[in-house]
């Protein structure tokens, strides 16, 4: 699955289309290194983002193309959140 699909079916960001401008600015890393949005992800990978003041390190536990949204959560893990430079 697409990294900007699996943003947006997840929930993490509400638009496909800012999950894409936002690795097309280079805020999004696969595994530590930077990545498209058509870059396939797989069961354990690990996702940064940074949007805004907002940084989330996202582990990826399900890859699906329609969940509703109270199961949305159940697609990742989350190991690291912070806001303006401080810890969650």
């Amino acid at each position: 699955m697409r990294i900007d699909k699996f943003l947006k079916v997840s929930r993490i960001i509400k638009r496909r289309t800012v999950a894409k401008e936002l690795c097309d600015a280079g805020k999004v890393k696969l595994n530590g290194r930077p990545a498209k949005a058509g870059s396939e992800l797989k069961i354990g990978d690990k996702l940064e983002i940074g949007y805004g003041p907002r940084l989330l390190e996202v582990e990826i536990q399900q890859l699906r193309d329609n969940v509703s949204a109270k199961d949305a959560a159940l697609l990742y893990t989350v190991l690291r959140e912070e806001k303006q430079g401080d810890s969650i």
